[in-house]
C-alpha cells in the first residue's frame, strides 16, 4: 500500500515542483522548445508560402527563423548552467538571437502581406505589413493557396510564443523566489513507536 502511495498523482505532483525548484529555467526553456516545435511542425506551409510568392528576402528570413531559434536555444542552455550563477553574456546573446528570429517572422509576414490582395485584421499583421511594399500583381487568397493564410497565421502564433519565452526568462528571478516557498517536504507521521524507544542508556 506504502508503495502505491508514493506513485500516487500527488507525489508525481510533488516531484514535479521540487524538480521545478531546484530548476527554474525550465519554464522558459519549455516555451523555447515549444516554439522550436511549432515552426518546424509547420514549415511545410512556409516552404510552400515561400516558392509560390518568392518575395525578397523571404527564404532568408525562413532560413534565418530555423537558424537562430537553435541557437538561442543552445545559448539558453549555456545562460543558465545546474546550480550555478546566470551566465549574462551568453542571456544577452540569446536575447538578441530571439529578437532577430522575431524580426524575421515579422519581416516574412510583411512579405506575405505585400503579395497577396487581402489586408491584415491582427496587430501583429498590421504591424509586420509595414515591413513590405504592396506587389504590382498581389495573390488572391483562394482555397488552392490557403497554405499563404495559414502559414502567416502559424507565423504570428510564433511570435507570441516567443514573446513568452523573453517574458518568462525576465521574470525568472520573481517566480524562482515564488517557487521556493512552495512546501515540497514530505512529512514523517509518528505513531507512537518514537516514544518508545528507550535512548537513556541504561541498562
Amino acid at each position: 500500500m506504502e508503495k502505491n502511495k508514493n506513485k500516487g498523482p500527488k507525489e508525481v505532483w510533488r516531484k514535479f515542483l521540487v524538480s521545478l525548484k531546484r530548476r527554474p529555467q525550465l519554464i522558459p526553456l519549455a516555451a523555447l522548445v515549444i516554439a522550436f516545435l511549432f515552426y518546424s511542425l509547420n514549415l511545410m506551409h512556409i516552404s510552400d508560402t515561400t516558392a509560390r510568392i518568392q518575395g525578397a528576402g523571404m527564404g532568408l528570413a525562413g532560413f534565418a527563423t530555423m537558424l537562430f531559434s537553435m541557437l538561442s536555444f543552445m545559448c539558453f542552455l549555456n545562460a543558465f548552467p545546474y546550480r550555478k550563477k546566470p551566465n549574462m553574456p551568453m542571456v544577452a546573446l540569446m536575447f538578441v538571437m530571439l529578437v532577430i528570429v522575431i524580426f524575421a517572422d515579422a519581416y516574412y509576414i510583411g512579405g506575405i502581406y505585400a503579395a497577396i490582395d487581402s489586408t491584415p485584421v491582427s496587430p501583429i499583421g498590421i504591424i509586420c505589413a509595414a515591413l513590405g511594399s504592396p506587389a504590382a500583381n498581389p495573390i488572391s487568397v483562394t482555397e488552392n493557396t490557403s497554405y499563404i493564410a495559414v502559414a502567416e497565421y502559424d507565423l504570428e502564433i510564433h511570435i507570441i510564443i516567443l514573446v513568452v519565452a523573453i517574458v518568462l526568462t525576465l521574470l525568472l528571478p520573481v517566480y524562482s523566489k515564488w517557487l521556493r516557498k512552495i512546501k515540497t517536504s514530505v512529512e514523517v507521521e509518528d505513531n507512537g513507536s518514537m516514544a518508545a524507544i528507550d535512548i537513556s542508556g541504561e541498562a
